[in-house]
């Protein structure tokens, strides 16, 4: 299968070059920010240039189209990406560059600041040592995540409708606004999309096939105090702020996210905010077992209790807030076969499957609770959420390759 590089490389770069950061704080409108819906109707645009059908964007901001069947009936597939860059790291302009033929040691990303992909701190780079990887200046992230997933995507559709001998059966195609902030499949209209299983392309390093993922939920406590006159304040101030610094020491000190892996839990105290009268701490409470999952929040909850019985009722209140739950619950009751299927064209696209838990959560982890069975796939990018991401140009192309071996066989499914 012979893919223009180039023109990937082209297409990635007018993606980035739009900042779709989210805004987790900002949930009164969908998409939290205006770039999300810039890049939206941008794609729209380039989708009904190429020729597909049915291109759509509705007033938050979600893109659909449709890539007729060109001979084969069946089942319909549908590939998801997500527009969005993480809040966690500067969203633009991004400056990024290739390095050619990479050589396996550290890369400097910034003379002037000095900023340095490190060996030592991302061993795993060495990996492609010999590849095109492409980077920042190290001020911003990258945006592979999920930019790379949205041009592997429409880079397949293009090479489907040039090469009409390559049969397949309708394929559906989505683009989501703030998966970042967990809020994208909510607004997601899974009849409107029509398809019998989908994947998302939204991994990270080549060959991840993904259909386990976190439980998740997002607790926020909130922890009263009362101030005093710091003169008169002796058996009469409460302290909401160490209060707040009582609970983070109250956490186990094994299950925070810099000492776990694999499919071990964890909880994690990621803002604080306050004053002595009040302060708030937003959390991440994650596991891949659904009982150990409820164990977790019901140790929080009795965290709050006992601090409640020390500094006194209603001291400290916690909302738990579940996020999505592990798709592995639906994916193993009568899906495998998708799965299978996945493996089946990575392997044709000389790609080794690796089959590993998510450590996080994707669109699809919600959807496959909508009725949409949907398994992850890589990007090829590594490092996300982070100025030090970067992206081998093997690996996006293997997964537009992936894409298309997926397309060809997808019909042949049967229908749930």
């Amino acid at each position: 299968m012979e893919l223009d590089r180039d023109r990937l490389v082209r297409r990635f770069m007018d993606y980035i070059s739009c900042n779709t950061r989210s805004d987790e704080e900002n949930d009164k409108v969908c998409p939290s920010t205006p770039g999300q819906m810039v890049l939206a109707k941008h794609l729209k645009e380039e989708l009904e240039e190429l020729g597909l059908s049915d291109v759509t964007v509705d007033d938050n901001g979600y893109v659909m189209a449709t890539l007729s069947a060109n001979g084969e009936e069946g089942s319909t597939v549908g590939f998801i990406s997500h527009m969005d860059t993480s809040p966690d790291a500067p969203g633009g302009p991004i400056h990024a560059r290739i390095v050619k033929n990479y050589d396996g040691k550290d890369i400097l990303l910034n003379k002037d600041k000095q900023i340095v992909l490190s060996v030592k701190d991302f061993p795993e780079i060495r990996k492609y040592e010999g590849q095109d990887i492409m980077v920042t200046d190290g001020t911003t992230l990258l945006g592979s995540d999920d930019k790379a997933g949205i041009t592997a995507i429409v880079s397949a559709m293009e090479y489907l409708l040039h090469h009409p001998e390559v049969k397949h059966g309708k394929i559906r195609i989505a683009f989501t606004p703030d998966e970042e902030t967990g809020r994208s499949p909510l607004k997601f209209d899974v009849k409107a999309f029509g398809a019998d299983f989908a994947y998302t392309v939204d991994g990270g390093e080549l060959g991840g096939l993904e259909y386990e993922n976190f439980n998740a939920a997002n607790p926020v406590v909130t922890i009263r105090g009362r101030s005093v006159h710091t003169g008169d304040a002796k058996g009469k101030m409460v302290n909401a702020i160490s209060i707040a610094s009582e609970w983070q020491t109250m956490l186990p000190e094994g299950e925070k996210p810099e000492c776990t892996e694999g499919r071990e839990g964890f909880f994690h105290v990621y803002k604080i905010r306050g004053t002595v009268e009040e302060c708030t701490l937003d959390m991440l409470v994650r596991d891949h077992d659904s009982q150990k999952f409820q164990l977790r929040k019901y140790f929080l909850l009795s965290m709050a209790d006992f601090l409640n019985k020390k500094y006194g009722e209603g001291t400290v209140m916690v909302e738990l807030n579940d996020v999505y739950f592990n798709m592995m619950d639906i994916i193993e009751k009568g899906h495998m076969d998708i799965v299978e299927l996945a493996r089946v064209a990575m392997k044709a696209a000389g790609v080794t499957p690796v089959e590993l838990p998510i450590r996080g959560g994707t669109d699809g982890a919600q959807l496959s609770f909508k009725g949409l069975p949907c398994p992850n796939l890589f990007t090829g990018g590594a490092n996300f959420h982070s100025r030090f991401e970067y992206l081998p140009l093997d690996s996006m192309e293997k997964a537009c390759e992936t894409v298309i071996e997926i397309a060809r066989r997808a019909w042949k499914i049967g229908k749930k």
